[in-house]
């Protein structure tokens, strides 16, 4: 049996090399993406691919790390769009088939923290 790790990282390697066919081998056809952040939700696999596709620019995906065990999997990577590099936190469900059926992708923005705990952290 396929490690989920092992299908994520196929996923990235696929998105990477704009593989769509490969990307849709790997999806359930109800497959559900969201992103919390512009509170958007993309419900299947062909609006999904459509997404990717149409998605504009040329932009480039790193791979920083990629967990999986069971029915979940999840991924750093960073992404290379337009100049500036933007990090990404991915989290996969599978079914019984270790077909994907939801991505939950969380895209943080950096920012200055709060005053008051610079005697608690270290900033890098």
């Amino acid at each position: 049996m396929i490690k989920q790790s092992e299908t994520v990282s196929r996923y990235w390697t696929a998105c990477e090399g704009r593989d769509w066919t490969a990307v849709g081998a790997l999806l359930r056809e109800d497959v559900v993406y969201d992103l919390p952040q512009t509170r958007e939700r993309i419900v299947g696999r062909e609006r999904f691919l459509r997404f990717n596709i149409e998605y504009p620019g040329d932009w480039h995906v790193t791979v920083e790390r990629v967990v999986g065990e069971g029915r979940h999997g999840a991924s750093w990577i960073r992404v290379g769009y337009e100049g500036s590099e933007l990090a990404a936190l991915s989290f996969f469900e599978f079914d019984d088939d270790g077909l994907i059926n939801r991505i939950t992708e969380f895209w943080p923005t950096p920012y200055d923290p709060p005053a008051g705990r610079e005697h608690l952290v270290e900033r890098y």
